[in-house]
């Protein structure tokens, strides 16, 4: 189905009423559907390396991470996650194997380990690959301390990838939620930084620290380093508060803001439990939708060259 088939079919449906809001919301869901699902996103104009970075906990960092690159993954692009939280959540909701004995990030980052010989395909999504966390990360933060070149580790391994001839269009790093030497390495070792904000008071707070971390390393380690990418998560369109604090960020970040926000969504966090993706498990959901709109907006700015 091409660009005017869609459009076609889009003007087709039928318009509930203003007095049948549930009707409505169905009704602009098809819509959107109709529109993304099947549509390919163009490449970038050279691959793109982002961290998904957020020194505050539970603002969908791994969510985000998993259903953008599965999203992206979908529309045709090649995408590696390379999981550098402890806790593994990424691995998780990739259905990767990622006990103690996986060879993972940690032994790229301390030993040395090529990074492609850790990384393992998706089952469920194709062209989407993971480089594992296993527990042994929670220790590679005193580890690296006394090694050489400590910050810029992950920097080396993917370049060495690349030297090695990787075809990945996307590199997304989820960080954990702190600014330690394996959040260090991630800002190193991308150009690009991909912040998921909750629409929370506190998200607000969290924020001007996180952008104070990022100018610091821009200044000492990683000149290239810039936030590229701003997603609103959690929003939840019954409440003035998700509104304002939507409002406030588009206000201060307009060109890095995507336009598209995510809800909240119950089947977004049942996800994971079943080792999937929202773009697997329910790909007709509203969280699903919100996340394969958004890589869309990611992708066309990537080929525009606006990263």
């Amino acid at each position: 189905m091409d660009h005017a088939d869609r459009e076609a079919l889009v003007a087709a449906l039928p318009t509930p009423g203003s007095d049948t809001p549930l009707a409505r919301e169905l009704a602009e869901n098809a819509r959107r559907r109709i529109q993304l699902t099947g549509r390919p996103f163009p490449k970038p104009v050279s691959p793109r390396v982002l961290t998904v970075a957020n020194q505050k906990g539970g603002v969908g960092k791994t969510t985000t991470t998993v259903n953008i690159a599965a999203a992206l993954a979908q529309a045709g692009l090649s995408v590696l996650v390379i999981d550098l939280d402890p806790q593994g959540n990424a691995s998780t909701a990739l259905g990767i194997d990622h006990h103690a004995e996986v060879p993972s990030i940690y032994d790229v980052l301390v030993d040395g380990t090529p990074l492609l010989e850790v990384v393992q395909p998706c089952s469920t999504v194709e062209n989407l690959h993971c480089a594992p966390a296993t527990i042994d990360l929670a220790g590679a933060e005193i580890e690296l301390v006394s090694l050489v070149a400590r910050e810029s580790r992950l920097q080396k391994a993917i370049t060495a990838a690349a030297d090695q001839g990787h075809a990945y269009d996307y590199i997304l790093i989820d960080c954990p939620p702190s600014l330690g030497l394996l959040t260090v390495n991630a800002m190193v070792a991308a150009s690009e930084v991909f912040i998921p904000i909750q629409c929370e008071y506190y998200a607000l707070e969290g924020l001007s620290q996180l952008l104070k971390n990022i100018d610091l390393v821009k200044r000492h380690l990683n000149p290239a380093l810039h936030v590229s990418t701003i997603l609103l998560t959690m929003y939840d369109g019954r409440t003035r508060l998700s509104a304002q604090v939507a409002d406030e960020v588009r206000e201060h970040f307009p060109e890095q803001v995507l336009r598209t926000t995510v809800p909240r969504s119950v089947r977004v966090s049942e996800a994971p439990s079943f080792g999937e993706t929202v773009m697997t498990y329910d790909p007709a959901s509203s969280g699903a939708l919100a996340y394969l709109e958004a890589a869309g907006e990611l992708a066309d700015r990537g080929a525009a060259g606006q990263a």
